[in-house]
């Protein structure tokens, strides 16, 4: 059997253990176009003798940039890696400022980008580009090399043996992308992960994710992002059938059409599916509408392994036989398990979806660490709620005394490219530091508790974990997105994006008026019915930890906006910025 060492070994493994007719599906036109696995594998060797012939030498730097994952994107990345150059995957919807950093920062030789819109982004900046030769698509666009003359050009196998050569002399060690992160501050770091970092990765968070066979995975989720990036490579590694999604906007859609066993989610889709399904229950009448509140209720008490005791799981089959399994058929009627990371999963939400037969596994990393460090693992006792799992094999993590988790292993990034300061910062005596804090309970289940950077003092001198607190009031349907904020301030406070379709949807309910050319956010019944959620929720801290005061946004939080990174995190910094006034109103400057 091919050993996999690099993560162009992938698919012919892949080749050899299951060799699928459809390895991969992409809908173009309406229609989901298979992909084999011997398709895949002639197609990355013709992008390789190609990309041989125009030039690309081991080490340069090959940018993709994709607004949907694709057939395609794996097809490139695996046709460049085999040449011994690296890819640069990029985030999309990054400004046009870090398109035209990162392509001159990586001296990318060339960029293949998805379609016009990217394309627009990356000709805007052209003229400042450095190194970049020429740039292709995977649509048919007017004013762009179709990535086929890429492929025309590797038709002709004279050259195969030297894709060969080159193939053979990439070591597991070498380095493999530079994936840059989005950063909540300043410009993107450049993360070098080598091929054995993410290899190693791979075949331990394997052991965790029980895949069946014959499962199928949807994936839309952004692949320029390491975690949807690994789990293509572990879906390869298990012979799964992957489909790509169409976007987040036809999520909806796709889920019913491909029936996924399996799919990686961030908390901010769990919760928005959650609000979704609880607006259309909040919409029965009568007994329809309790049973469905009462299944609601109990879904909320879970607890795994029937730790809840026999006459609670006679009330949960009932509920999943009457209630949720309709949940199920609205997210296709499959699925067995779901991943989720990027940022903290609230344990209601676990809670829920797993009462209604679709468990969410939590787990946790960075993109520097490639980027598993733990994950849950519903099997044997492996799956506590409110954690994110036992670490995986080979990881070592042990906690420093301000709590900071510290992380050794060979998922460990090689270093932030071009940038050995900032390398020192974070490797420290053959540990990276992970900047969150955290503990690990006597069942060696990992818990992440706040982030180093994110922690605040108020001029009382009192520390305040925001991301709990912040997590905790997103309980609400009234609120959508919340920021606390009081660092060095006398008292904690929030600035708060509400729900605007809810709200609207409560007003109706209610009887309150809201004129025409108002704003919701100054209308002071709003006002009021948001602070008891705010009341409700400070219940569950201590009085220093209390938000005393919070003030309502106009906007949506966006990623478009700049106040989300491409993963849904908080920029706080620009968040604060660009609602200073109301920061200042809040402590009466």
């Amino acid at each position: 059997m091919h050993s996999v060492t690099r993560l162009f070994d992938f698919p012919y493994y892949q080749k050899e253990k299951y060799n699928l007719e459809k390895a991969f599906l992409t809908k173009y036109e309406g229609t989901w176009v298979p992909t084999s696995t011997q398709e895949y594998i002639d197609k990355a060797n013709a992008i390789s003798r190609g990309l041989i012939r125009m030039g690309v030498k081991p080490n340069d730097k090959i940018a993709i940039i994709s607004m949907t994952n694709r057939t395609e994107w794996n097809i490139m990345d695996i046709g460049a890696l085999q040449t011994g150059a690296q890819t640069v995957p990029i985030y999309p919807t990054i400004s046009e400022e870090d398109y035209e950093y990162v392509l001159n920062h990586s001296e990318a030789k060339y960029c293949f980008v998805s379609c016009g819109e990217v394309l627009d982004k990356v000709l805007a900046i052209s003229g400042r580009l450095k190194k970049l030769k020429d740039v292709y698509s995977f649509d048919q666009l007017s004013n762009c090399n179709h990535w086929s003359e890429v492929l025309e050009k590797g038709k002709d196998t004279s050259n195969q043996n030297e894709v060969e050569e080159r193939m053979a002399a990439v070591k597991p060690e070498d380095l493999a992308t530079l994936i840059y992160t989005s950063g909540t501050t300043g410009k993107p770091k450049g993360v070098m992960l080598s091929h054995d970092n993410i290899v190693s990765n791979v075949i331990s968070s394997e052991k965790r994710v029980p895949l069946s066979d014959g499962a199928t995975a949807l994936s839309f989720l952004p692949v320029c992002h390491i975690f949807e990036r690994m789990i293509l490579y572990l879906y390869q590694y298990c012979g799964i059938q992957v489909y790509f999604g169409e976007g987040l906007d036809k999520i909806a859609d796709n889920v019913k059409e491909v029936k996924p066993t399996v799919m990686t989610v961030v908390p901010r889709l769990l919760e928005k599916v959650y609000d979704a399904i609880i607006a259309k229950g909040a919409e029965l009448t009568g007994i329809k509408k309790k049973l469905f509140f009462w299944a609601v209720e109990l879904g909320l008490k879970y607890e795994p392994y029937g730790k809840n005791g026999w006459w609670y799981e006679k009330r949960l089959n009932l509920a999943r036989k009457l209630i949720f399994s309709k949940w199920q058929e609205a997210l296709g009627g499959n699925i067995e398990i779901m991943v989720s990371g990027s940022a903290a999963l609230q344990a209601r939400l676990a809670r829920v979806f797993a009462a209604a037969g679709m468990p969410v596994m939590e787990g946790y990393g960075l993109t520097e660490t490639s980027p598993v460090i733990s994950v849950n693992d519903q099997r044997d006792h492996g799956w506590k709620i409110g954690s994110v799992g036992r670490i995986i094999d080979g990881v070592e993590v042990k906690i420093a005394d301000d709590g900071e988790i510290l992380c050794k292993g060979p998922n460990i990034l090689m270093g932030y490219y071009k940038d050995p300061e900032k390398t020192a910062e974070v490797l420290k005596n053959g540990y990276f530091h992970t900047g969150d804090i955290g503990e690990i309970d006597a069942d060696g289940f990992l818990r992440i508790t706040d982030r180093k950077k994110e922690m605040f003092k108020t001029s009382g001198g009192k520390y305040v974990a925001p991301q709990l607190l912040e997590n905790r009031f997103k309980q609400s349907r009234f609120i959508e997105q919340i920021m606390v904020v009081g660092e060095g301030e006398k008292m904690p406070a929030a600035l708060i994006q509400p729900n605007f379709a809810f709200i609207e949807e409560w007003a109706k309910r209610h009887e309150v008026t809201i004129p025409e050319n108002s704003n919701i956010v100054h209308n002071e019944k709003v006002i009021a019915r948001i602070q008891e959620e705010v009341d409700l929720a400070n219940e569950d801290f201590a009085k220093w930890e209390k938000v005393k005061q919070f003030r309502l946004t106009p906007d949506a939080w966006t990623v478009d906006d700049g106040h989300l990174t491409p993963t849904m995190k908080l920029r706080r910094k620009i968040v604060k910025e660009k609602y200073i006034d109301l920061y200042n109103n809040i402590y009466g400057r």
